[in-house]
């Protein structure tokens, strides 16, 4: 296939651009797919040691981002079981 192999490359540098966000939109699409599998609280891969993690994060920020709250002064409104 023509621009596959490093050779075709040197032939059509415009492809070089494309490779590169190619490239870099799939490693920020496993970044955020490991981030979320580890850091959200919805998902438990251990449910022996602790069965309701989502209990811990009543004060926690887990989400990306959030420009106008701060989460660890905010008093959550969910009940303590």
């Amino acid at each position: 296939m023509q621009g596959m192999s490093f050779s075709s490359l040197k032939r059509h540098p415009a492809l070089i651009p494309l490779y590169v966000c190619v490239g870099t939109g799939c490693i920020g699409a496993v970044f955020y797919t490991l981030r979320l599998a580890t850091r959200n609280p919805d998902v438990s891969w251990n449910k022996s040691s602790n069965p309701e993690p989502w209990n811990e994060y009543s004060n926690k920020q887990y989400k990306f981002y959030s420009p106008v709250r701060d989460y660890s002064k905010i008093e959550s409104p969910a009940p303590k079981y």
